[in-house]
């Protein structure tokens, strides 16, 4: 329960906050704020280590001490971060911009959606399939990376070079968090996710075939751009979002909508692991065993990709009435 608040209050606030700095590039905006939040782990994890060996000793792992350390250290770092959270002043623009010059097939919107009525509406549940199944497909391989690639590549690869090849996925994990997410400020957000989904089950279906051919680099590759667009699509949502309810209410609606990454926490692993077993236990070989999950996988995107692709401007019955009088443009 902790971590949960600890993780919805330090992920989703930063992330509205620099969506009202750069409301010309959201995608970018975000895709800062989410690679710095993948990032974190980089440094937690070999500091957790560092700290537990540190305060060892015949009575004591050391655990209890080093959460001590670890949370006076966020207390501080979380403390500034929060203090020196600035918003801009009502009406600034960025120099030179102008509101409502995207394209319409951009699904900018220039007005909000309040987040009980944004749940009402089919545009959110297309996204949270969207965002569920590019998680699911993500997340179960990046938890499975060291075991998969030893076990496909038995006596090729080893402990060390497996737990190098998760190294790897999570450089490019985050590099794709920036990269997609900057993209998507060119290419709008519908067309990033339709590369996702357009990608990824090419991909996942080339894994199986790596596997058989022995190729390592085809192997390595092949997941190093799917981890890409796992992290792209966590960045990318938010301006999604904001791009289809407007801006006032991102923070809520896109904690709603992160109800999917809790359900693609589950599925992933689960879908993963007890695949693997069953097909392990019907006389599969090891090295084959992920290759009925890698087609489940990709089948999951080719759905994603039609949710994604039945998004559309919101309908003008659930924009947010105007302080004076009833005022709602039509939407196309």
């Amino acid at each position: 329960m902790l971590g949960g608040c600890g993780l919805g209050i330090g992920y989703i606030t930063p992330v509205s906050t620099l969506i009202s700095w750069f409301p010309d590039r959201r995608g970018m905006a975000t895709g800062m704020a989410i690679m710095g939040f993948g990032g974190g782990a980089l440094v937690a994890s070999p500091l957790s280590v560092l700290l537990m060996k540190l305060f060892a000793s015949p009575t004591s792992t050391g655990v209890a001490e080093t959460w001590v350390v670890l949370g006076i250290v966020y207390l501080i770092c979380m403390s500034l971060g929060a203090f020196g959270y600035r918003l801009p002043a009502p009406g600034w623009k960025p120099a030179g911009w102008v509101p409502g010059a995207a394209k319409a097939s951009a699904l900018i919107t220039q007005h909000d959606v309040t987040p009980g009525r944004a749940i009402a509406t089919p545009q959110f549940w297309f996204l949270w399939v969207v965002l569920c199944f590019n998680v699911t497909a993500g997340i179960g391989v990046l938890g499975q990376a060291s075991a998969m690639i030893q076990e496909v590549f038995k006596g090729t690869i080893n402990a060390g070079a497996a737990a190098g090849f998760v190294g790897l996925l999570s450089l490019f994990n985050m590099g794709g968090r920036f990269f997609w997410a900057s993209l998507s400020d060119r290419i709008g957000r519908k067309a990033t996710y339709a590369c996702f989904f357009v990608l990824g089950p090419i991909l996942y279906g080339l894994v199986p075939l790596a596997g058989e051919l022995g190729s390592v680099v085809l192997f390595v590759s092949c997941f190093c751009i799917i981890l890409t667009m796992y992290g792209g699509g966590f960045a990318t949502i938010p301006a999604y979002l904001a791009d289809i309810f407007g801006a006032k209410y991102v923070s809520a609606v896109h904690g709603r909508l992160l109800t999917a990454w809790s359900v693609a926490g589950i599925l992933g692993p689960v879908l993963v692991n007890y695949i693997r077993e069953f097909q392990i236990q019907s006389g599969t070989p090891k090295e084959q065993a992920y290759n009925v999950t890698m087609y489940i996988m990709a089948g999951l995107l080719v759905v994603a990709f039609f949710a994604n692709l039945a998004v559309k401007a919101v309908s003008e019955k659930h924009i947010e009435r105007k302080a004076h009088g009833d005022e709602r443009p039509a939407v196309a």
